[in-house]
């Protein structure tokens, strides 16, 4: 099959695959002055005790250097240095510029800039040499990758010899009942909910469909096993509505 024959899905569309890295680049565009509010809005703040539950399982150590993939406006970079006793690196990576400006200016304003790097471009091929972050992270952002294998692919390239992937996603509850609760919320609460906070209704209902084409757990694990990454576990946050994954470079 021929690239320009090939397809991918944009929440429950199907489209080219050449489309979908503009449409996903058009999403956080639109939304990215009011993102981390309506994260907060839309989690009731549950996502800051998944991101805290990330760092506590990653363990971040002084010296690393952090590379986080889809990282908009630092708030996974933030926690990690914070971590780190201020003796760490991280890179915050992100396909979307004004999210990257938003997050510069939060650096600044809190001393950080010197530890921080701020890189516009493509998940499935990173401008950096191989071997050379200690920690690789993406949350909330691989399921809006175009070709989800190339992503992990690169993700063990850069990462060093005993190097650590995280991903935090959101994922599949292993409970019909409670999913289809969370499904009426989804879809009938956050597109609202993003058109009152952001005037973008349409960008959410993206969202909460990106969710159901996701990968549940396993396969997500089976995927970053095919990458090259050993000891791949993972941790159901909130009963699954979002999961922690971890692999290691050997």
């Amino acid at each position: 099959m021929s690239d320009s024959s090939k397809t991918t899905h944009f929440g429950f569309e199907t489209i080219p695959e050449a489309e979908k890295a503009g449409r996903v680049h058009g999403v956080f565009t639109s939304v990215a002055s009011k993102y981390d509010v309506m994260n907060d809005a839309m989690s009731m703040g549950i996502h800051r005790i998944w991101k805290d539950a990330m760092m506590d399982w990653l363990a971040p150590r002084p010296g690393q250097t952090l590379l986080d993939v889809a990282g908009g406006t630092g708030d996974i970079a933030f926690r990690f240095l914070g971590r780190t006793k201020g003796a760490g690196h991280a890179t915050v990576f992100d396909m979307t510029q004004s999210m990257l400006d938003a997050g510069r200016q939060r650096a600044e304003a809190e001393s950080l800039a010197t530890q921080m790097d701020w890189i516009c471009g493509d998940a499935m091929a990173l401008p950096f040499e191989a071997n050379r972050f200690d920690v690789y992270t993406i949350s909330f952002g691989i399921r809006n990758v175009t070709r989800i294998n190339d992503a992990l692919s690169e993700a063990y390239r850069v990462l060093r010899p005993g190097g650590r992937l995280m991903v935090l996603e959101f994922s599949q509850i292993p409970n019909d009942l409670m999913q289809w609760a969370y499904d009426r919320y989804s879809f009938n609460v956050i597109p609202p909910m993003g058109q009152a906070i952001t005037g973008d209704r349409d960008s959410y209902q993206y969202l909460v469909e990106s969710i159901r084409k996701f990968p549940p757990q396993e396969e997500f694990a089976a995927m970053i096993r095919s990458a090259g990454f050993d000891q791949v576990k993972y941790r159901n946050l909130s009963m699954g509505i979002a999961a922690l994954h971890s692999g290691w470079k050997i």
